[in-house]
């Protein structure tokens, strides 16, 4: 393990350091649709962050989002606005393998809009609540300005994120072709007991094309998270697919924005710091579920990855799989509940060894 482990670092720093090397190598884009909306897509009598009512979240009992704050959630992504209310409160960990510094500015948006969606605080009393509860936040900048992140980029924040202590990998990314460097750091990750979440894909009405890492997501590795509208159906550009784990609400999702991006910023009825705004994408579905997974983490740590990936499939409001909404639609509450009655497979000592898009403007 420790020789698989030098083995594929060793790799990602090679190839990283070879000029040119992001021409040879697979792309992945943040996975949004369209562009993110400025028009209200507010309804009387539903609440602007309507996804934490629709995955069950208000029934989720405090002391599991404070449980939460043993569990560390890696996305890996375009960076994060670390000035916006809900994600300063975190006081997140930050790297970027772009720059290989600490610096993660995010003029894209995307990342900021995620983070806030898996981890942002639930306790500061502004903007809006993430679905991880009191969960640590490790932002990790791989995208880059144009929407764009190399599979060596990827592997490498895989491997970052892993040794610096991340239960909990997001991958808002996407694309329609893998490569074994992709393929060896999501099966270093799953060794070392990471749950790795991806987005679907977006492009259902172009065509279905298989998404990866989504794709690699089998098996027991990993979620592959789909999209759904207000109203619970599959949202019209989500994917579907033999590799689709769950869905989550996806569709003009109500996050927190960054100063630093273009994206539109909706007023909201109540005084708050810090920008907001709708987006669609199952970039946005996906750290749902990492957040719901932290959850389930806090409820029960003795939990393995694996054994997380399987309550929060069971726990979905599916009756069966379907290539639509694989098991169903995220139901957090449920999850917790089902966490709790689990016995878990972990080992008593916690592992103390260290472990950086789906989305709206960029298909």
């Amino acid at each position: 393990m420790r020789l698989l482990a030098r083995m594929l670092c060793a790799l990602v720093v090679v190839l990283a350091a070879v000029p040119g090397v992001a021409k040879a190598t697979v792309l992945r884009r943040a996975l949004t649709v369209d562009s993110p909306a400025l028009a209200p897509t507010y309804q009387a009598g539903v609440a602007w962050e309507w996804q934490w009512d629709a995955a069950n979240m208000s029934a989720v009992p405090d002391s599991v989002l404070r449980a939460a704050a043993g569990v560390k959630i890696a996305v890996i992504d375009s960076g994060a606005d670390l000035s916006a209310p809900d994600l300063a409160d975190k006081a997140p960990s930050t790297w970027s393998v772009i720059s290989r510094t600490q610096r993660v500015r995010d003029t894209l948006g995307h990342g900021t809009f995620v983070s806030s969606l898996a981890a942002g605080s639930t306790t500061d009393g502004v903007g809006i609540a993430g679905f991880g509860g009191d969960a640590q936040l490790l932002v990790i900048q791989a995208i880059g300005r144009n929407g764009f992140i190399t599979d060596v980029d990827e592997a490498a924040a895989i491997v970052y994120a892993v040794k610096h202590g991340a239960n909990i990998i997001n991958l808002s990314i996407g694309g329609q072709q893998t490569s074994r460097i992709e393929r060896s750091a999501i099966t270093y990750a799953a060794r070392h007991g990471v749950l790795l979440v991806a987005a679907a894909g977006n492009e259902h009405e172009q065509g279905n094309a298989v998404e990866y890492p989504a794709a690699l997501m089998r098996n027991g590795i990993g979620l592959a998270v789909g999209a759904t509208k207000m109203n619970g159906a599959r949202a019209s550009f989500s994917n579907t697919g033999s590799y689709v784990s769950l869905a989550a609400p996806g569709e003009n999702v109500f996050a927190a924005e960054s100063a630093d991006s273009d994206w539109p910023h909706a007023q909201p009825p109540w005084a708050s710091p810090g920008y907001y705004g709708w987006a669609s994408g199952t970039s946005f579905a996906a750290p749902e579920v990492s957040g719901a997974a932290a959850l389930v983490w806090g409820a029960n740590p003795r939990l393995t990855a694996r054994q997380v990936a399987w309550v929060l499939t069971q726990s979905a409001s599916g009756d069966s799989w379907s290539s639509e909404l694989g098991w169903g639609r995220l139901d957090v509450a449920a999850a917790v509940r089902l966490a709790q009655s689990t016995p878990g497979a972990a080992p008593h000592t916690a592992r103390q060894e260290p472990r950086p898009i789906h989305s709206s403007p960029f298909s």
